[in-house]
């Protein structure tokens, strides 16, 4: 009985812990936290979209969640941090591309 009371609890200390690291790995953004989406375009790995919300928080904040999501993905997929943009966000306020509090990025790993 003892053992199994022990296991438990160790088992809830964990899961505590856990819970706690996964709160502190949040990045924050110009002061903000982002949603980022990325998803990969027809199938391909190299090629991504990524939406990024809530864009009314911060346009700035937005777009580096957005680069980080792209950089993140990049080099857990092909180990570099190098990507070539389609949609990125570095592009004039004006021409950045946003729906429904969304920001839309588009590029590619470029290994």
């Amino acid at each position: 009985m003892k053992i199994a009371s022990l296991s438990i609890a160790v088992l809830l200390g964990a899961s505590l812990l856990s819970a706690c690291s996964k709160a502190e790995d949040r990045v924050t953004f110009d002061g903000q936290f982002f949603r980022a989406k990325l998803s990969k375009v027809d199938k391909q790995r190299d090629q991504f979209s990524i939406e990024v919300s809530p864009v009314s928080a911060s346009l700035d904040g937005a777009r580096d969640a957005g680069r980080y999501e792209a950089t993140r993905y990049c080099i857990k997929n092909f180990g570099t941090s190098a990507v070539i943009w389609a949609m990125g966000p570095d592009a004039e306020d004006g021409t950045l591309r946003v729906e429904n509090d969304k920001l839309q990025l588009r590029g590619a790993c470029n290994p």
